[in-house]
């Protein structure tokens, strides 16, 4: 494929991220600003400096295209030396409306809601 038959991405999340995780935040009981788009996992770079990625994001949607900056919702995976404490992968709606993620670093699966 020649650069001038690529496609260009709808959106870009930057370089080495890995975002693996991808999941609709249809049904969530997060607050209203997360209502309408995609929770995204990514798992984080290992050979960069500086890191990238290492967090969940929340890309928000109108009319079915992204619309907006990418929103970290779910980060300190990260030590200040450049450990990972854990990395995210997996992403997905409970039942409840809760952000499930499953580290396999920190071998958990981490539930977000909001506090009320």
């Amino acid at each position: 494929m020649t650069v001038a038959k690529a496609i260009a991405p709808d959106y870009a999340l930057g370089p080495h991220t890995a975002s693996l995780g991808l999941a609709s935040s249809a049904g969530t009981t997060l607050p209203t600003p997360f209502a309408n788009g995609m929770f995204i996992g990514q798992h984080g770079s290992w050979n960069r400096r500086p890191h990238s990625g290492y967090k969940v994001i929340f890309v928000p949607f109108a009319s079915g295209r992204p619309s907006g900056a990418p929103v970290d919702v779910l980060t300190g995976f990260l030590s200040e030396e450049g450990s990972a404490f854990g990395r995210p992968v997996g992403v997905v709606l409970d039942k409840q409306g809760a952000l499930l993620v499953a580290d396999d670093v920190g071998n958990v699966v981490w539930r977000v809601t909001s506090l009320r």
